[in-house]
């Protein structure tokens, strides 16, 4: 069996580069559906938003012996959800889309909530939840995009890591809290059985 060869005509890839080059980044060899594509970025876009928003009212709502920390914990990933939203609006431009960023509708097209939360440990809690949404619904745009359009895949793999490490870090400081945002007391005197 013979290799197939890699490019089998550059002539007709210039040609075609040369005819439709006013649609930017988006090439005849671009496999995905160009608008539903913007539309799932555009929901990313907004959960990104509302998470940024949740996040920053974290950040500054935090009190109690544990707040300076945790708060920074907050600002933090507030900054890392802003820097994907505007990968994210980035990606739609270049896909000759329009980034949605209109306030009115944002929590329909988003898929986290937005929770306040009552006292520290509530709002980890609701941001861990918010991550684990955005960790499954990122996957299954991984999946969808695929190959058809692997920039855009790449971009919301390297977001859905950072999604997961904040899931990590959020579940790391609600273990080291405790069920009421105390630290957690290691159990004395008590030691498992074996059976």
């Amino acid at each position: 069996m013979a290799a197939k060869p890699f490019l089998t005509d550059i002539e007709t890839i210039r040609q075609r580069a040369r005819e439709h080059i006013d649609q930017g980044a988006v090439t005849a060899g671009y496999g995905a559906d160009r608008a539903t594509v913007v539309k799932v970025l555009n929901e990313a876009l907004a959960t990104e938003i509302v998470c940024v928003l949740r996040y920053k009212y974290h950040y500054y709502m935090a009190s109690g012996i544990h707040a300076r920390s945790v708060a920074a914990e907050f600002l933090e990933h507030a900054n890392e959800e802003q820097q994907h939203a505007d990968r994210i609006a980035e990606r739609i431009t270049q896909l000759e889309g329009a980034p949605n960023l209109n306030p009115e509708g944002l929590l329909t097209r988003s898929h986290a909530d937005y929770v306040e939360g009552d006292d520290l440990v509530d709002m980890i809690k609701e941001d861990l939840v918010a991550e684990r949404i955005a960790i499954d619904s990122y996957r299954d745009i991984v999946r969808y995009l695929g190959n058809d359009d692997p920039t855009s895949r790449r971009m919301m793999e390297e977001i859905l890591a950072m999604e997961e490490e904040h899931a990590e870090d959020l579940s790391t400081l609600l273990e080291a809290l405790g069920k009421k945002g105390e630290p957690a007391k290691p159990a004395v005197g008590r030691q498992a059985s074996r059976h």
